[in-house]
């Protein structure tokens, strides 16, 4: 379909600089803590992606009076009138996020009820939401099944808990969150995330009143509160989208001035960057800082990474990185332990002339859960490889960065389809691109 496809001319080294707003993995979930409030709630810095625009939908549709302040990228949420959605009107949504299985505390809490429609978000792995709903069953939730979806109810009303995750899971955390705020008595959530969204939610619900503690050892603990109020929040830049451009910088052997990206949030990303032959320097100022990332020339070295949970190396960190490492001389290799199904994007590398093997081995420095399922969860790449045009089909958000990185350091003239679901997650990235010197455009005819 033309109207989702970018026609990328690659060999050019990218250059100049862009912008990182406010971090997408923390923007939505603070819109959706936005519903716990019963005064108004604002956010500045959020990006015009379509994640965004989704929960915004998904709020609007609940009553939640969502407005656009005097600021660029300023949101204010007025939650005064929340109420119950219909079920088709919910169901236009279902398959475009994740996000709706968040909202089933802070709705339990307003009112007593809520209804979830089918999940969606990148198809990386099931991400089961097992925990999420054995978690609000022992807050006193009652979970009905359904074709169309799931019928949440409270009659009881919602008490802490105690709960251990048998994985430090980023989105099982966030609901115990939402929901044990509110909730009568004390929660104690063990083998919690604690990735900078999570700490920064954190932040968010404390300014609304909430009183959350987080001990040592993945301990949060959890004091519920019995009304909170709105909050005023600037949210941590996007780490994600700030490495992404980084890695962008080295696979095409250009010079990016990230601004916006901050040094704490990516200290593991940055050694590893380092590691590999990358160059980068730190500006702190409040206003204009960010980090400039360029390759120095000379070749790249290969490296063994692990993808983990925070502070570890994080696996949406990887394949924007994967496709640099192409570029290095000698064998990488990449461990993902954080979701068993995500080295897809390869074979379209391979395709460019990429050599990338994957494994069914734990190929880290340990075994993880994956080990000996049958996951292909190890990559092996060797380098440098000739990277040449090739027809693209992007799979899902990360992958399709790294095959649009892939595209520009290519030698040719490749055209991306699918590119509209970058925007799920990176602002502006073609305007971005077009000021970093990329020749990537939409077909001429789509104006047609």
């Amino acid at each position: 379909m033309l109207s989702d496809l970018l026609v990328v001319t690659g060999g050019t080294p990218l250059t100049g600089e862009v912008r990182v707003r406010g971090a997408k993995n923390l923007v939505s979930k603070a819109m959706v803590a936005a519903v716990l409030g019963h005064t108004p709630s604002r956010m500045f810095d959020v990006p015009r992606i379509r994640d965004v625009e989704i929960v915004r939908g998904l709020l609007e549709l609940h009553g939640v009076r969502v407005t656009d302040g005097d600021l660029d990228g300023e949101l204010i949420f007025d939650p005064s009138n929340v109420e119950r959605a219909g079920i088709d009107e919910i169901n236009v949504h279902a398959g475009s996020s994740r996000i709706p299985i968040l909202l089933c505390g802070p709705l339990l809490h307003r009112l007593g009820h809520a209804f979830i429609p089918d999940l969606g978000g990148c198809h990386i792995g099931p991400r089961p939401i097992d925990f999420h709903l054995e978690a609000l069953r022992q807050f006193g939730a009652i979970v009905d099944k359904t074709p169309e979806g799931l019928h949440l109810s409270a009659p009881n009303g919602l008490h802490g808990i105690k709960f251990t995750l048998d994985y430090p899971s980023v989105g099982a955390t966030e609901q115990i969150l939402l929901t044990a705020v509110l909730a009568e008595g004390v929660t104690e959530l063990a083998n919690a995330a604690v990735e900078p969204e999570i700490v920064d939610l954190i932040c968010v619900l404390q300014k609304m009143g909430a009183i959350i503690k987080v001990h040592t050892n993945r301990v949060i603990e959890i004091e519920g509160v019995p009304r909170l109020t709105g909050f005023s929040h600037r949210p941590i830049p996007d780490r994600i989208e700030a490495a992404s451009w980084a890695s962008a910088a080295l696979a095409t052997k250009g010079d990016i001035l990230v601004r916006g990206a901050r040094q704490a949030d990516m200290m593991t990303y940055l050694n590893v960057f380092r590691s590999i032959g990358g160059s980068y320097e730190v500006d702190d100022d409040p206003v204009a800082g960010g980090i400039r990332f360029w390759h120095p020339g000379g070749d790249l070295r290969p490296v063994v990474i692990e993808t983990d949970v925070h502070p570890g190396f994080m696996t949406d960190w990887q394949q924007p990185l994967v496709v640099a490492l192409t570029q290095a001389n000698g064998l990488s290799v990449v461990h993902e332990t954080v979701y068993e199904n995500r080295f897809g994007y390869t074979n379209a590398l391979n395709q460019m002339g990429a050599t990338i093997q994957v494994y069914g081995e734990c190929l880290g420095g340990a075994a993880c859960r994956f080990g000996r399922r049958g996951f292909r969860h190890s990559a092996v790449i060797a380098g440098p490889a000739k990277l040449h045009a090739h027809d693209l089909v992007i799979p899902d958000l990360r992958a399709g960065f790294s095959h649009l990185i892939a595209a520009l350091a290519a030698e040719g003239t490749s055209r991306v389809h699918g590119v509209d679901l970058i925007n799920r997650g990176y602002e502006d990235f073609e305007a971005k691109l077009a000021g970093l010197g990329a020749r990537a455009e939409r077909p001429v005819t789509q104006a047609a």
